[in-house]
């Protein structure tokens, strides 16, 4: 008798419980989220069909559907709703990624507690710390309020149980990836775990018109931790930035339904909590009487907020045989061709035998091209120990053949530097509309930009090294 060949169903099928990724053979290493003995036989699936089902809500003309359910609702932080354009919608899920220690628990626990009202209350859900420790920074940072509920959970039944007994206008989770399903295999924090704590909340959320802030951890690269299908399925993305050894940080819009992708909010992070800057420049500067040789000042574009920056620079005779070239939220690869091009289009000698150490003040980091003029100006001021005028600001990308081209935003850059009471702009040619009582200076290349450099030193050599003109 024939042997009977095996049909789909008899076949063994296998599944990563990490990831959910399915497979005809068993193999050690899941391809998919690169996890090591994760893969494990289980049944085929059998070949299912979708029968049409009932309809929940009657399509509607685009024209009658009520757009008064999407209206945003203040969060009490002026700069967060700045990002969010304008609030929190009901319904929202919002997730804020951010490296540890940056501030992400002690922004949202200060929300949680303006957000709430008589009419509106607020869950705030840690995984990662216990209730006590949460009500510590609540007064550290004066966040109490008898409207804000606080719950210590790590199992989604029991958060999904604590929305049932509280119905809050408002949940915060902090964090998602500490918060596991039992009905998933696998550790919290894994790719299978994350979808189905997200997808669980996201369904809360739209069918009660709760807003929803979920934190997120980071990998070491910056990237946030999990599926990508996470970022795909909240509805705004935000990134929380900022050097741990600096006051400032920004959360940075990625991606929002509701509003602009453009949008920078400013804070400052201090002992008595975290407070939204309306005015961040000042951070940024450096009040001299006199000007001081490598300092030049740029206005920078953060989203659509302006800010003036202050960039420096130090040369320094050096003692190896290859010169070290250091960088502080400048970025190492822009500064060396700003050394090049003054070598060679700005025929400056002085820089390829010196340690070059360039940083800016504040800790801003500035990555936009238009920061390129003020990166050269403070170089040759170093080099040549000569300070460039006071009241100063350079806008502009510089090119490889020494062009200085145009950026965008110029006139709201020089806006924002006449307000601060800068008198003086070096900026490419056709600014547009200049700000009454402001001089503005046009450069077509990195040569005309040099003139600035006061005649009697611009020429001489710093030690004894030739700086041509």
């Amino acid at each position: 008798m024939a042997a009977r060949t095996k049909t789909a169903k008899d076949r063994p099928s296998y599944r990563c419980t990490e990831c959910g990724w399915t497979t005809a053979k068993w193999l050690g290493r899941c391809p998919e989220c690169q996890a090591w003995g994760t893969v494990e036989e289980y049944g085929a699936p059998a070949v299912r069909t979708t029968a049409v089902g009932r309809v929940t809500n009657a399509a509607l003309p685009i024209g009658q559907v009520d757009g008064r359910q999407a209206t945003a609702r203040t969060t009490g932080v002026a700069e967060l709703d700045r990002v969010l354009g304008g609030g929190l919608v009901p319904g929202a899920v919002v997730l804020l990624a951010g490296e540890p220690g940056v501030g992400k628990s002690t922004l949202l626990l200060d929300v949680a507690a303006k957000a709430a009202s008589d009419d509106h209350r607020t869950l705030y859900v840690t995984g990662e710390e216990s209730a006590s420790q949460v009500r510590l920074r609540a007064d550290r940072i004066s966040a109490l309020n008898d409207h804000l509920y606080l719950a210590a959970e790590t199992d989604l039944s029991a958060v999904l149980g604590h929305l049932d007994a509280v119905k809050p206008s408002l949940l915060v989770l902090d964090s998602v990836q500490t918060v596991a399903s039992p009905e998933i295999d696998g550790a919290p924090g894994g790719m299978a775990q994350v979808r189905e704590v997200a997808g669980a909340l996201i369904r809360a959320s739209k069918e009660r018109g709760m807003s929803t802030l979920l934190v997120g951890h980071v990998t070491k690269d910056g990237a946030i931790a999990g599926p990508r299908l996470l970022e795909h399925l909240v509805d705004v993305v935000l990134h929380f930035e900022g050097d741990r050894h600096a006051r400032l940080r920004l959360v940075r819009g990625v991606k929002n339904r509701y509003g602009a992708t453009d949008e920078v909010g400013c804070f400052e992070l201090h002992d008595e909590g975290i407070t939204g800057l309306t005015d961040p420049s000042g951070l940024f500067l450096t009040r001299r009487a006199e000007p001081v040789p490598g300092t030049c000042l740029t206005v920078t574009l953060e989203g659509r907020r302006p800010l003036v920056a202050e960039v420096q620079a130090l040369t320094v005779d050096s003692q190896i045989p290859s010169p070290r070239r250091t960088t502080s939220g400048l970025e190492t690869s822009r500064v060396s061709m700003m050394l090049a091009v003054l070598e060679q289009r700005g025929r400056i000698s002085a820089l390829g035998k010196r340690d070059i150490y360039s940083a800016t003040v504040g800790g801003v980091k500035l990555s936009e091209p238009a920061a390129d003029l003020a990166i050269a100006l403070a170089l040759a001021s170093a080099a040549s120990d000569t300070p460039l005028p006071k009241n100063l600001v350079a806008i502009g990308e510089v090119g490889l053949a020494g062009e200085v081209r145009r950026v965008t935003g110029v006139q709201r850059r020089l806006s924002e530097a006449h307000r601060l009471g800068f008198t003086h702009a070096l900026v490419p040619s056709d600014p547009g509309k200049v700000p009454p009582g402001m001089k503005v200076t046009e450069v077509a290349d990195i040569g005309d930009a040099l003139r600035v450099l006061p005649r009697g030193r611009r020429a001489e050599a710093p030690r004894g090294e030739e700086v041509r003109r």
